[in-house]
């Protein structure tokens, strides 16, 4: 039994792949696992550097003057930077954020489809413009505190699920170019998130009680609604709720307040079964719904596709997740430059346009990410077929 500390024995072990002393900048989101991040990188003997990014003002988001959840954030990041005795800096990235992400975001709410800000964020602003800056800040590498792997062998660079299936991130982070991937390292893709947990107590890191995140950044609560309207005043219609069949079956206040697959919150009475969302039609403002059967999906085109595999030959096997928290499912894709045709093996159930559909290998151990996409149409299973 041994008395070395485990953060000391975790990070005698973080190799990087880059010269002990070299300079390598941590992206600080001021949560548990960015600062665990960091002190890993340093106790390793490399020259960490945090930065901290200021993306939105949290109070606007809100709309409660003086709120400052984002703040705080920020606020923990250099207490925990100034506690392990690194250099830390924010930047002012509000517009680019607004811009890229947010003015999205309700642009796809508003044409009935279902954003993923968070795969976004990641592929516009922190692996494009903060990659850069920590290119420009003299840095070899950037490490950051999202669960997922990094492995370069014989058969090269790849990205992997994280070890802790629980926590894996792959499906926020498939639009990851092979570039960006050369420079990027993720720490904490081999550990549990209760090692992390524990990596921060032994620190004695004012973030180690810190609860995660539950909720997109700028949207609190998950009131998704309420940040399309301040944003986009006036824009939301009210419409009307229609069967598949074309029966008018009662009025909405906007699709925006809907997703596919929603049960609750329809408002309808009077039907001999349950009805869900279906589809969502925002240029004439209808909300469609129809039975179970009808959530059914055979396959999805894609487009903005990001391959990572060794080859983009036609119709790969793979296994595809369209949602985060499911597991992978088998399906063929076919790859055409930056779109795709994914058929799946069996039909899935709630897939909307404005998701992901994200590529994992037909190994054993299915953990390889191949890329993946963004879902622009659904191939829906004929409801006598699904029936």
């Amino acid at each position: 039994m041994t008395d070395t500390p485990l953060t000391d024995r975790i990070a005698a072990e973080l190799d990087l792949g880059v010269p002990k002393g070299a300079r390598v900048v941590v992206a600080m989101s001021g949560g548990v696992d960015s600062s665990v991040t960091a002190a890993l990188v340093h106790r390793a003997g490399y020259d960490a550097v945090g930065i901290t990014l200021q993306l939105y003002d949290h109070g606007a988001a809100i709309q409660k003057k003086g709120a400052c959840c984002a703040g705080q954030d920020i606020h923990d990041a250099r207490r925990v930077s100034e506690a392990l005795g690194i250099p830390h800096y924010v930047l002012d990235y509000e517009d680019r954020f607004g811009e890229q992400v947010m003015e999205e975001f309700t642009d796809t709410y508003l044409a009935g489809a279902t954003p993923i800000p968070c795969v976004r964020c990641n592929e516009r602003v922190k692996f494009k413009d903060l990659l850069e800056t920590a290119r420009d800040l003299g840095a070899v590498a950037m490490a950051t505190g999202h669960y997922i792997r990094r492995t370069d062998d014989e058969d090269g660079l790849a990205l992997r699920r994280a070890a802790d299936a629980g926590k894996d991130q792959s499906y926020f982070l498939f639009s990851t170019t092979k570039e960006q991937l050369g420079f990027l390292r993720f720490p904490l893709g081999d550990l549990p998130k209760s090692v992390t947990r524990e990596l921060a107590t032994e620190l004695g890191l004012v973030v180690a009680d810190k609860p995660d995140s539950q909720d997109i950044c700028f949207v609190p609560e998950g009131k998704y609604a309420s940040v399309v309207e301040r944003l986009r005043p006036g824009a939301s219609r009210p419409g009307e709720i229609v069967y598949i069949d074309g029966t008018v079956l009662g009025r909405h206040m906007g699709v925006i307040h809907y997703t596919v697959g929603q049960r609750r919150g329809l408002d309808i009475g009077g039907l001999a079964e349950p009805v869900y969302v279906v589809r969502l039609d925002a240029e004439r403002a209808q909300v469609i719904v129809g039975p179970k059967s009808a959530l059914d999906v055979a396959g999805v085109t894609l487009d903005e596709v990001n391959w990572l595999g060794d080859d983009s030959a036609a119709d790969i096997p793979v296994r595809v997740k369209v949602r985060s928290t499911r597991p992978p499912e088998p399906a063929t894709v076919r790859i055409e430059g930056r779109r795709a045709t994914v058929t799946f093996d069996e039909p899935q159930e709630g897939v909307a346009p404005g998701q992901a559909c994200v590529f994992y290998a037909t190994d054993e151990t299915d953990d390889r990410v191949l890329g993946g996409g963004w879902i622009r149409q659904t191939v829906r299973v004929p409801l006598a077929e699904a029936s």
